[in-house]
C-alpha cells in the first residue's frame, strides 16, 4: 500500500493555496497548512475544506526561522509549497522592509530548515518556490521575420530580470536562493514563473477583482431600476452617484492572464518530475487591463464602460511594468501542461461569482 503523502502549504488562507488544497486533498494528500499566529485573515477561500479530516491547519511564520524548523521536523513532508508572501506590488513601495521579510528572508528559511531535516534523516522533501512574472521587469525577448520586423515579445526562463518594484526585488532574491540551495546541495527545488493567475478567490487590493466586484455592484443597481424607461447615460448617472465610479490606474498595461486552478496543477506537476528545475507558465496571450474592463462590463450588457471608470494617479505605480507575456514551451514539452481556461472564461467567471 502506498505511503500517504504529506504536503505543506503556506499561506494557506490565499486564493492559490485554496485550489493548491483542492487539488491535493482530491490526491488524497494529507495537507499541512499554515496561516500567522497573529492572523485575523478570514478563511473563505477553504472554508468548504475544513471538515476534511486530511487538512489541518497549524501556526507558522516564515520569518522565524526556529518556528519553520520545527515544522518540518514534525512533520517530515514530502512536499513543501511556499506560497506565503506580501504579494500586492503597489504595497511593496510603501512597505519594502516587510516585503522584503516575508517574500526573500521566509523562503530562505524554509530552505535553511527544509535543508537541516533532510541533512539529519536523509528524508527527501521537494520544494516549490512560488516566483512572479514581475521579476522580469521592463525586459523581454523579440521574435522577428525573415525581413527584420518584430513578430512579438516575449519572456521566458532565458528572460534577463530586472525587477521593477520591492515585491519583485525580493521575489528574485527568494528566486535565485532557491536555485543556490538546488545546486549547492543537490536538494529538489523549483521555482514556477507564473504570469498573472486570476480566480474568483482573488483578493480585492488587485485591479482584476476591483473590476469584477464593481461589475458586479453595477449589475445589482442595474437589476434594481428593471424595466424603467430611461436612457444609458440616465442610468450610468444614477449608478455612479450612488456606487462612485471605479477608480483605476493605467488602463494600457498588458499582462498574461490565466485561472489560478490551471496554474496550481502546474506547480503540482513540477513537484512529480524526476529532475527538478523552473518553469514559466503562462497562456502565451497578452490583454490590457481596458480590455479585461471592456469584456467584465460586456459580460452585463453594458457597452459604455468608459462612462463608470475615473483614471486616478493614486493608482500609477512609481515603477510600471507595461508589458507580460510569457512563453511555456518548457511546460508543454517537460510537464506536459497547458492553460485550459481561457481569458474570456477566466473573466467571465469572476463576473459572474461577483454578480451574485
Amino acid at each position: 500500500m502506498n505511503e500517504q503523502k504529506v504536503a505543506l502549504i503556506t499561506g494557506i488562507f490565499g486564493q492559490d493555496a485554496s485550489y493548491l488544497s483542492e487539488l491535493l486533498l482530491s490526491k488524497n494528500y494529507k495537507v499541512i497548512g499554515t496561516k500567522r499566529r497573529a492572523s485575523t485573515e478570514n478563511p473563505w477561500r477553504i472554508e468548504h475544506l475544513l471538515n476534511n479530516k486530511n487538512l489541518i491547519i497549524e501556526n507558522g511564520d516564515v520569518t522565524d526561522f526556529s518556528n519553520m524548523l520545527h515544522l518540518i521536523d514534525n512533520y517530515r513532508f514530502h512536499e513543501i509549497y511556499n506560497l506565503a508572501a506580501q504579494s500586492f506590488v503597489a504595497a511593496s513601495f510603501d512597505e519594502p522592509l516587510h516585503t522584503f521579510e516575508v517574500d526573500a528572508i521566509g523562503p530562505i528559511n524554509i530552505l535553511e530548515a527544509t535543508r537541516v531535516i533532510q541533512r539529519n534523516t536523509n528524508h527527501i522533501i521537494k520544494y516549490y518556490q512560488a516566483s512572479t512574472s514581475e521579476l522580469w521587469g521592463d525586459q523581454f525577448d523579440t521574435v522577428y521575420d525573415n525581413d527584420g520586423n518584430v513578430l512579438y515579445n516575449y519572456q521566458d526562463e532565458n528572460t534577463e530580470m530586472n525587477p521593477q518594484s520591492p515585491y519583485a526585488v525580493a521575489k528574485l532574491a527568494a528566486h535565485k536562493m532557491t536555485q543556490l540551495y538546488r545546486n549547492a546541495y543537490g536538494m529538489f527545488c523549483c521555482c514556477g514563473i507564473l504570469m498573472n493567475h486570476e480566480s474568483p478567490r482573488r483578493g480585492e487590493e488587485f485591479v482584476t477583482k476591483k473590476i469584477s466586484k464593481y461589475v458586479g455592484r453595477v449589475y445589482k443597481e442595474i437589476k434594481k431600476m428593471g424595466l424603467l424607461q430611461m436612457s444609458n447615460e440616465e442610468k450610468t448617472s444614477i449608478i455612479t452617484n450612488k456606487i462612485g465610479k471605479l477608480q483605476l490606474g493605467n488602463l494600457s498595461a498588458s499582462r498574461d492572464w490565466g485561472h489560478s486552478r490551471d496554474y496550481m496543477l502546474a506547480a503540482w506537476q513540477m513537484l512529480q518530475q524526476d529532475i527538478p528545475d523552473d518553469y514559466v507558465i503562462c497562456t502565451e496571450e497578452t490583454h490590457t487591463v481596458e480590455e479585461f474592463l471592456k469584456l467584465a462590463f460586456s459580460e452585463i450588457g453594458v457597452n459604455n464602460y468608459m462612462d463608470f471608470v475615473n483614471i486616478n494617479s493614486k493608482y500609477m505605480r512609481p515603477a510600471e511594468v507595461l508589458f507580460l507575456r510569457g512563453r511555456c514551451t518548457k511546460a508543454k514539452e517537460k510537464l506536459k501542461w497547458k492553460a485550459n481556461i481561457t481569458f474570456r472564461d477566466l473573466v467571465k467567471d469572476m463576473v459572474i461569482y461577483d454578480c451574485k
